[in-house]
């Protein structure tokens, strides 16, 4: 017979196909067994996944096999059992009135039966199961491809159960898709961003090489090319019910998991139970003990079309989220805080700074837990055999003094996978701190430049280290970042944290992000290894204010957004000596329309957080004036009040004069004047320091 075009195609079919090795094997092992180990085969998966390529692989691995193959595809007919027959039969070569079962009786061959979008055949699940199946002759294949996993019914059933086998298709793995895009010749620069973005969905790999034939000189950006989001959207999601249900899509890809609750706060709808089950629906979303998510790719799709088409309403999702996780950390102890930490950072995975560098398990082989005594000799090993003989020598010192201070991160045998220690410099003495050429080189920066108040702490993360990786990139290390945040929300009167690095370049676009100063005052060299530090002074940036910066930071997605702010636009730390001097200038200078312009309260955290972006003068003055007022409400302070009143606030000429009019001996007046003075001092001290 001459070639026909039907065998051009599926030659070309057959060269652009990668992957799924071991499902044809499955498939190819049940045509050639003489008793197959299954008869009904579901496969699987989200739209776009590749199921319907695999189904015309199945009919060509047929032909060869010489097993007769016939193909239904579900959209093209009405899901009645007569629409059924008559499709088989046209498939099967039959008039429409000859019956499939009974030729396929009477042929003596062997057969196949593929059906594709399946889950278009749900009404006819029942009655295919329990009336045409078993009609068919011994030996038959029945091989679905679909959404949706087959119905309970077919694993509920003792004799279906042994006869069904189910397949769920994923993506391609990272090599099968480099295979592909190789194929479609797309550059190898170009590679990894494709790779990064698909992460091997076959629909989106097709989409993505059909683009570069399209504009060979493109260069690939999801952000950069919305017609293929738009895609990949209508192929996985199809038809949305309506914009409550766009908006539980959205706040759900944002997340790393989905739970009625925090789905009501992202959208602002009461009750959310109907969005949370029409989700637990989509094929693409998968369920975990913790709620749902959905497939990396129907995740990434959404997050870059949201983004582009309404960047608004991802900035309010991403807040709103935010707000949710800073909540459960400070209420919230032990695996419920943890992962709400978890929760937290994985708000910006999207970042490029960020992303590299952080694996976004949150669960795992590898778990924290206090250190146990036996725990010190395998980590003074560890530090041994990663960073030396002298730093193993101080690490043995360091955990034998502060043990509480240390989190053991285990694998599964309960071994040590890595660790972190929060050294608590404040509790060290001068000796201690100097026998450490790390600790010695900190203590003298901050000697210099931050000086302790009392109650303060600094907390210095002397050792932290993954086992198999020291310091590099690995689950263990993302695990470490999450409890250096943990630290760094619950520790009482934190005021400062050190963190040293191996690599302090490597970490420098991220720690930068973090709003962590690079210190080369306190860099250490030890065992023969430069190490270089970084820092963040709690009291400058608090907490509250170092999350909100972040999630700004994310949002605007700017590359000004990732850089730690200059140091001209830090607050200043004063110790208390300082902070007094600097409050009675300013009420000297209360009166004078530029006597606050110069005062080191404008750029305390106390000033700050108060004036906003607004004018910090103002807002000084206006926090000194209530202050003070304070005073007033109380009987036994209306005199230290009426002295401050008359000497700043509507200053007389003089002193002298302000005893006059206080009708008081000028010694008693300067004592009032000071208790005045030192009692709203103390007042705002006591609100700078955090009370």
């Amino acid at each position: 017979m001459p070639p026909r075009l039907a065998d051009r195609l599926n030659a070309g079919r057959r060269r652009r196909f990668i992957g799924r090795a071991n499902e044809l094997q499955l498939f190819a092992g049940a045509l050639a067994a003489d008793e197959p180990p299954f008869y009904v085969l579901f496969v699987y998966g989200p739209g776009g996944v590749g199921k319907s390529s695999l189904l015309a692989q199945f009919a060509q691995l047929c032909g060869e096999q010489g097993v007769a193959a016939c193909t239904i595809d579900a959209r093209n007919i009405e899901a009645f059992p007569e629409a059924f027959l008559g499709a088989l039969a046209i498939g099967m070569g039959l008039r429409p009135d000859q019956s499939p079962v009974e030729a396929m009786t009477a042929s003596g061959r062997r057969h196949c039966i593929l059906v594709d979008t399946y889950e278009l055949m749900a009404p006819l699940d029942a009655w295919l199961r329990d009336s045409f199946l078993p009609e068919l002759p011994e030996g038959t294949l029945f091989v679905t491809a679909g959404r949706n996993p087959p119905a309970h019914l077919w694993r509920a059933d003792p004799g279906w159960q042994p006869l069904v086998r189910s397949v769920a298709l994923r993506n391609l793995s990272p090599d099968e898709g480099r295979a592909y895009l190789t194929q479609r010749n797309i550059p190898d620069h170009e590679m990894q961003a494709v790779l990064d973005f698909t992460h091997s969905y076959p629909l989106a790999l097709s989409l993505v090489a059909d683009l570069y034939d399209q504009r060979p000189s493109f260069q690939f950006h999801p952000r950069a090319a919305p017609d293929i989001v738009k895609v990949l959207i209508e192929q996985l999601l199809q038809r949305v019910p309506g914009h409550a249900h766009r908006s539980a899509l959205e706040a759900c890809a944002l997340v790393r998991v989905t739970t009625e609750s925090l789905l009501a706060e992202m959208t602002g709808l009461g009750d959310v139970s109907e969005l949370f089950d029409w989700l637990r629906s989509l094929s693409f979303m998968d369920t975990r003990p913790g709620g749902l998510f959905p497939h990396d790719l129907a995740r990434d799709a959404l997050v870059a079309d949201l983004k582009w088409r309404n960047p608004e309403w991802y900035a309010e999702l991403h807040r709103r989220a935010r707000t949710s996780y800073i909540r459960r950390i400070e209420h919230g102890q032990g695996p419920e805080q943890q992962l709400a930490l978890f929760d937290l950072v994985f708000l910006h995975r999207e970042n490029p700074v960020v992303r590299p560098v952080f694996e976004w398990q949150a669960s795992g082989r590898v778990l924290p837990g206090v250190m146990q005594a036996d725990d010190v000799p395998p980590l003074v090993d560890m530090v041994r055999r990663l960073e030396g003989v002298d730093s193993a020598r101080l690490a043995e010192r360091w955990l034998g003094a502060q043990p509480e201070a240390v989190v053991v991160f285990r694998e599964s045998d309960g071994a040590p996978a890595g660790f972190v220690q929060f050294l608590n410099m404040s509790a060290l003495g001068e000796d201690e701190l100097a026998s450490d050429p790390a600790l010695a080189a900190a203590h003298e920066m901050l000697q210099r430049t931050a000086a302790l108040r009392p109650g303060e702490r600094v907390s210095y993360f002397r050792f932290w280290m993954a086992a198999d990786t020291h310091q590099q990139v690995s689950p263990t290390q993302s695990l470490i970042f999450i409890n250096m945040v943990r630290h760094y929300l619950a520790t009482p009167g934190l005021a400062y944290t050190l963190i040293p690095c191996a690599d302090p370049d490597f970490w420098l676009p991220v720690f930068g992000y973090a709003d962590l100063a690079r210190l080369p005052a306190a860099d250490f060299t030890i065992d023969g290894k430069a190490h270089g530090v970084f820092g963040h002074d709690w009291r400058a940036v608090p907490p509250p204010q170092w999350l909100e910066l972040l999630g700004e930071r994310e949002i605007a997605m700017t590359p000004q957004a990732v850089q730690p702010p200059a140091p001209a636009e830090r607050l200043v730390v004063l110790s208390e000596e300082e902070f007094a001097d600097a409050v009675a200038t300013a009420l000297r200078g209360l009166a004078r329309p530029d006597g606050l312009r110069d005062n080191p309260l404008l750029r305390s955290r106390l000033v700050a957080q108060r004036a906003g972006d607004g004018d910090r003068a103002a807002a000084l003055r206006k926090l000194l004036l209530e202050t003070a007022e304070t005073l007033n409400a109380s009987p036994k302070d209306v005199k230290f009040y009426r002295a401050v009143y008359h000497t700043y606030i509507q200053p007389a000429p003089t002193q002298e004069a302000a005893a006059e009019v206080l009708d008081v001996p000028f010694s008693s007046y300067r004592r009032h004047l000071k208790t005045g003075v030192d009692q709203i001092t103390e007042m705002l001290w006591h609100r700078e320091v955090g009370g």
